[in-house]
């Protein structure tokens, strides 16, 4: 909850500082970690309501906790996420991401927002107010993303103003429709004029050259959508700020480590986008990417710059991202501070512990009925034959970037079929939101199913049912069930579901503790392995092939579609 930084706030934060009365909590004895400047120095660390008060020398309070032997450095920020692809309320992924340090988490709705509209930006907004962790909202702005698929809502400027001067948003959220930039289309420019006065995240995949120019001369000012150095740099030299993105899917530290310099590591920041409970367990979350960076030998005060310092900077978030007086109160206690190992955590002044969420208001979920499609015959999933090569949706690992192929299929009885030999499987998408009864199909090659199917309503942008499937009747059953459990991942072959994750939030999000959500992860990662898939994450793998903003074809519940020429594929 917010504290309210009055007359008398004041005066106790500015006595305690000076040392002329006891602060609410003292750190006690700990090593204290610089992003400024790199030093390590030990020291108390004062603290009154939500803000520090005192560094850089000895401090009593009225509670206090025992720094000895641990490295304070400023909570975590992760610039750029999506709540909704932890599969977990925001109120799960604040018990289940805290403790690993992360004490700002800007998230953007999308997904719950092109599936309920307002009303799921409402759940978001007013949840951000009840989080332990300190939840950002970026408004979101490209609602549908393309014109090209069928979402559940539409948001254009006026439904977006009013949550403008909400406490909790910072901007207005990735700016997906590029090509509506470039053209300047009058409802993205209005968009955008709205909110010239904050923050506008960016999203450009590839986009270089004048086109960037252009692009940013509208005010955007990040992205996380970088996936080699040469495009990192590219956009680094015109202003932007890049985050560094590894979540569940897109995995690009890799790639875009060798830029966290001291020359530009104030204009670098990291990014999850989208990670799930069960990498977050075995991996961890901001914390895994800074022990992974600075084991490449990056500079321990530019990673940790990075994800902190950096970070509040970009999107103005003045109050934190340093320990300093007059800072917020977000520290992270590291037991081992080259290997980001967290002991404990303080977000904005409050020490975390068991109890400390069991204190917390819930917001009750919202969209327990988003799924608004009946069940579907395996022969919906039948593809006539057609004279030409078929267009392949090729599957990149690690990556929400996808190839466009062609490959020469088997024809029997007027229908083109899937070809395991080719690893080549079937691809559709089913319209949940309007009842309309598109089903989108094609073909899909990399995940190396040698049966079944796997389902799931997590369809990035607009969440209709996706399901790859070897065998059409194995695909209805795994569609059938979603559609059963209101939302969810199955996993099936011909004879029925193997294994299941109910996501009944707008088809979205679990009702469960993410503890559980970790369980059903793991027996349906081990139910698709018995199919063949080769995938790491095959089910966000499934989430993000409708998504017609990424290159380079991709497929919607109108059909496949070339993103590079922004428009569906003639598949006749």
């Amino acid at each position: 909850m917010p504290v309210a930084h009055d007359e008398a706030f004041l005066a106790r934060a500015i006595a305690a500082g000076a040392g002329d009365e006891p602060a609410d909590l003292v750190v006690k004895d700990c090593t204290l970690f610089s992003v400024i400047d790199g030093s390590s120095v030990k020291s108390d660390i004062a603290i009154v309501g939500d803000r520090i008060v005192g560094t850089h020398g000895s401090y009593s309070g009225k509670a206090a906790v025992d720094g000895q032997g641990l490295t304070a450095v400023p909570g975590f920020i992760d610039t750029h996420l999506h709540v909704e692809s932890s599969l977990v309320t925001p109120f799960e992924f604040d018990r289940c991401v805290l403790p690993h340090g992360v004490t700002t988490a800007i998230c953007d709705p999308h997904e719950i927002a092109n599936v309920l509209g307002i009303e799921g930006i409402r759940y978001f907004l007013d949840s951000s107010l009840q989080t332990v962790m300190d939840l950002k909202v970026n408004l979101s702005s490209c609602v549908p993303a393309t014109a090209f698929e069928t979402a559940g809502a539409k948001l254009e400027i006026e439904d977006l103003l009013p949550f403008k001067d909400h406490p909790s948003v910072i901007g207005l959220a990735e700016f997906m429709n590029f090509p509506g930039v470039l053209g300047r289309d009058p409802n993205v420019l209005a968009k955008l004029a709205a909110f010239q006065d904050g923050h506008i995240d960016g999203h450009a995949p590839l986009v270089v050259g004048n086109a960037l120019n252009g692009y940013l001369a509208a005010g955007i000012r990040t992205d996380h959508e970088a996936t080699t150095a040469e495009e990192a740099l590219e956009k680094l030299a015109k202003g932007m700020t890049i985050l560094i993105r590894e979540g569940s899917v897109s995995k690009d530290l890799e790639a875009l480590a060798p830029i966290l310099s001291s020359d530009v590591s104030a204009f670098v920041a990291l990014c999850t986008d989208d990670r799930n409970p069960l990498d977050i367990a075995e991996e961890g979350h901001l914390d895994s990417m800074i022990r992974r960076l600075i084991a490449k030998g990056i500079r321990p005060v530019d990673v940790y710059r990075a994800a902190s310092w950096s970070a509040a900077n970009a999107f103005g978030l003045r109050d934190r991202g340093a320990i300093a007086p007059g800072k917020r109160a977000d520290i992270a206690l590291l037991s081992d501070f080259e290997d980001c190992r967290v002991a404990q955590v303080i977000s904005g002044g409050v020490v975390i512990g068991k109890d400390t969420f069991e204190r917390r208001t819930i917001v009750p979920p919202v969209g327990l009925d988003s799924v608004k499609v009946s069940s579907v015959e395996a022969a919906k999933f039948d593809i006539p034959a057609r004279n030409s090569e078929a267009d392949v949706i090729g599957v990149v690992p690690g990556k929400i970037i996808t190839e466009h192929l062609k490959r020469t299929l088997p024809v029997t009885g007027g229908k083109t079929l899937a070809d395991l030999n080719q690893d080549v499987l079937k691809v559709a998408v089913v319209e949940r939101h309007k009842g309309t009864g598109n089903i989108g199909l094609g073909f899909v090659n990399g995940f190396g199913m040698k049966q079944g199917a796997i389902a799931s309503s997590v369809g990035h942008d607009s969440h209709n049912i996706c399901v790859v499937g070897a065998d059409e009747q194995a695909m209805a059953h795994a569609v059938n069930r979603v559609i059963a459990m209101k939302g969810g991942f199955a996993v099936a072959d011909s004879q029925g579901v193997k294994a299941e994750l109910a996501l009944p939030l707008a088809g979205l999000m679990s009702l469960e503790p993410f503890e559980t959500v970790r369980e059903d992860l793991e027996h349906l990662r081990a139910a698709a392995r018995d199919l063949g898939c080769t995938l790491e994450e095959p089910f966000l793998q499934v989430a993000f092939l409708p998504l017609p903003v990424i290159p380079h074809l991709k497929i919607t519940d109108f059909g496949m579609f070339d993103v590079n020429k922004f428009e569906l594929v003639d598949q006749g």
